[in-house]
């Protein structure tokens, strides 16, 4: 039986999940559809038989500098504070991460110079005209290369945008100002923010199309290219498989919650992840043992297992093609993460489909070509480098 709500919403990451509670909240008419057996999309978790609570897909830290994202989220979960750190194991000794001064000042010296000069035409160039050859070597060069499984120079130069060497001595990851983790946990924060919405699990809408009707606008947040059955070729997507290891005996096995891991000589994986710091106080001192988990790069074939657009020029080129036919579609919307083909931080995935939601509100129908951003660019999987705020122009 054809089911016709106002708006069909297919897929229930951040994106899907934020513009269907958004059109929700005005008194729409609005469908979810998810191929997954839960919602959330990749910002999910669960709770290891230990006690501690696992992020499913990988570590996720919220950070924003926007106080309106920071309301939006807290409508459907309480925030306990999480400032990330992150080291990098170098030649056997743990160093900060984001690179500190004080490092670039003990290995190389006051009066360091960046090791290439001229215009830099991919990643790798992009990197050594910002930094010493050294830093480059030992913190991303090997992290990049195990990330997207091809040497630096085959990657695009716009992949190397944000980098900076903090002068300050701060060792978090992120300076945003509001930073934290769901008390419940990101699967029940999910849950909350679809909360009365009509949700349909196990569902793959590319498979039962003549089933799922809009009757003013489909709004597809899975891949751009499997909307349109990859006929012009299929996009490039990076994922992890995740190697996880209970350890009985120790209380921790790491001082933070994250070492990235770039030397390819000590392994596949590009970092590894600790849980336990991630919960508050209370609950970690209850708990016996610790739970890590290595993250192994390798290139997805499976619409489920994509995480990370490829940031490479043919791969630009094919989601251009992609865009230009899903522009002239007059009655469906493909935003977010695959839809979009670059990468979003959660809160930049928020405040984009706030945007988009609060424009398919106010625009008449049809009118939905501003959905895909007018700029050649690759989308960036998160490098191992700090990204310098950009206030909340994100998405």
């Amino acid at each position: 039986m054809a089911t016709k709500p106002e708006f069909l919403v297919v897929g229930s990451g951040l994106t899907g999940a934020t513009i269907a509670r958004t059109l929700t909240d005005a008194g729409r008419k609005v469908q979810v559809l998810e191929r997954r057996n839960h919602v959330g999309g990749n910002v999910h978790d669960h709770v290891h038989p230990s006690g501690i609570r696992i992020h499913t897909y990988g570590p996720h830290y919220f950070r924003t500098n926007s106080e309106e994202i920071w309301r939006f989220v807290n409508r459907f979960a309480e925030f306990y504070p999480y400032h990330a750190v992150v080291q990098t194991e170098v030649e056997g000794r743990l160093e900060d991460w984001p690179v500190h001064a004080d490092f670039i000042r003990r290995e190389i010296g006051e009066n360091w110079q960046p090791a290439f000069k001229g215009a830099p035409t991919n990643f790798e160039e992009a990197c050594l005209a910002m930094m010493p050859q050294l830093v480059y070597e030992r913190f991303i060069k090997g992290y990049t290369e195990k990330q997207w499984g091809t040497p630096a120079v085959t990657l695009s130069a716009r992949l190397a945008t944000r980098f900076d060497v903090r002068q300050d001595g701060d060792v978090r990851l992120s300076k945003h100002k509001y930073q934290g983790i769901p008390e419940c946990g990101y699967a029940e924060f999910t849950r909350n923010l679809l909360s009365g919405i009509p949700v349909v699990l196990n569902c793959d809408y590319t498979k039962v199309r003549d089933r799922f009707q809009a009757e003013k606008l489909l709004i597809f947040t899975g891949a751009i290219d499997e909307f349109f059955g990859c006929d012009l070729g299929r996009l490039t997507y990076r994922a992890q498989r995740r190697e996880q290891l209970f350890i009985p005996t120790e209380a921790y096995a790491q001082p933070c919650g994250q070492i990235n891991n770039p030397c390819a000589g000590h392994g596949t994986h590009i970092r590894t992840v600790e849980w336990k710091h991630m919960m508050p106080g209370e609950q970690r001192s209850a708990i016996e043992g610790t739970v890590i988990t290595r993250e192994h790069p390798f290139t997805a074939e499976n619409p489920d297992q994509y995480e990370y657009p490829f940031p490479d020029e043919h791969n630009a080129t094919l989601y251009q093609a992609y865009r230009a036919r899903a522009s002239e579609l007059s009655d469906v919307l493909i935003c977010g993460r695959l839809g979009e083909y670059r990468y979003f931080d959660m809160d930049q995935a928020i405040g984009r489909a706030l945007r988009l939601a609060s424009r398919v509100l106010t625009s008449p129908f049809p009118r939905i070509r501003y959905a895909l951003p007018n700029r050649k660019e690759p989308a960036s999987a998160p490098l191992p480098v700090s990204q310098k705020h950009r206030g909340t122009r994100r998405g």
